[in-house]
């Protein structure tokens, strides 16, 4: 239905509504696209379900098997550790980056250059050999009298240098991250704060923190991915994370395929579970970049439910 607006002499706006109903524009090539892709992803679901080499019965009977659970929690605390001493090491080396002095810009830079341009594999062997540099390590005055010293290999045990390797690794990529962030923020807006005479503590954690979140959140977001699906590298240390085990446990029945989709819908709902995460967090965050926050999947599906029952809420 389409309306007609029109002014008389007197000035008098008449609205007129014509009855014709307006014509859909036909698109028959969409259509199409999506039978054919509807079709594809039947056949593959149909293929999952008939062909007898996904082995199904061996899938479900080590999915949740304690090897595998045990390892799956060594994962997610490989994850947690090395993302968390990443990205707490990662600020310093954004600040130094952003600083005025020098020395912390070199220094910075570097490292950012150094641990990005060594493959993580090499770092992790590097830190898990560390002994055959240096047996012991002492702390104490620079250059002078040491205050107590101690054996390395008692020390840094394999999950610890797969944690030091993990997190000095992500700590080059998270400072570029947040040095992204950071120089997003309009200067106009340090400005205006600085006009008001707001300390710089206040500044940074009530208008450039708050607006560098969300350029920060997606790509660290994908970072924490990352790394939890790279800590598999870290079975070249024998260290027993879900990657390692499965390759255990099909190395003695010669179940490859259903042992290695054990190992891929752990990823995928670990996975699942991190970006909903990263939805709700992102969402926090918008709250000063839009008048109304946008609605949630959940708050949209119920809005369809209500168009198709004729239901008002």
């Amino acid at each position: 239905m389409t309306t007609v607006a029109a002014i008389d002499p007197s000035g008098t706006v008449e609205v007129a509504e014509d009855t014709l109903p307006v014509a859909r524009t036909r698109h028959p090539w969409r259509w199409l696209i999506a039978v054919v892709a509807l079709v594809l992803v039947a056949q593959f679901a149909h293929g999952l379900v008939t062909n007898p080499g996904w082995d199904w019965p061996t899938f479900a009977r080590y999915f949740a098997a304690d090897s595998v659970l045990a390892a799956l929690k060594l994962t997610v605390e490989l994850t947690f550790w090395g993302t968390l001493f990443g990205f707490l090491l990662g600020i310093w080396l954004a600040v130094a980056r952003l600083s005025k002095v020098p020395v912390l810009q070199v220094i910075a830079w570097a490292y950012v250059w150094a641990f990005r341009s060594i493959p993580l594999i090499v770092q992790l062997l590097f830190w898990f050999n560390i002994a055959y540099l240096y047996k012991r390590l002492s702390i104490g005055i620079p250059f002078g009298p040491a205050f107590f010293s101690f054996d390395v290999n008692g020390v840094i045990s394999g999950f610890t240098a797969a944690v030091i390797g993990l997190a000095l690794h992500q700590a080059a990529y998270s400072a570029e991250i947040i040095r992204a962030g950071i120089i997003s923020v309009d200067p106009g807006q340090l400005e205006a704060a600085k006009s008001l005479g707001l300390p710089w503590r206040r500044q940074f954690f009530t208008i450039v923190a708050p607006q560098a979140m969300r350029g920060i959140l997606p790509n660290a977001a994908n970072e924490v991915i990352s790394l939890f699906k790279g800590t598999s590298i870290v079975s070249v240390m024998a260290i027993a994370e879900l990657f390692y085990q499965v390759q255990v446990i099909y190395g003695r029945n010669g179940r490859v395929v259903p042992l290695l989709m054990v190992a891929t819908v752990w990823y995928i709902v670990l996975t699942s579970v991190l970006t909903v995460v990263q939805y709700y967090i992102e969402r926090h965050f918008a709250k000063g970049g839009h008048r109304e926050l946008p609605r949630t999947p959940w708050q949209r599906v119920r809005g369809k439910l209500a168009e198709i029952t004729g239901e008002r809420r």
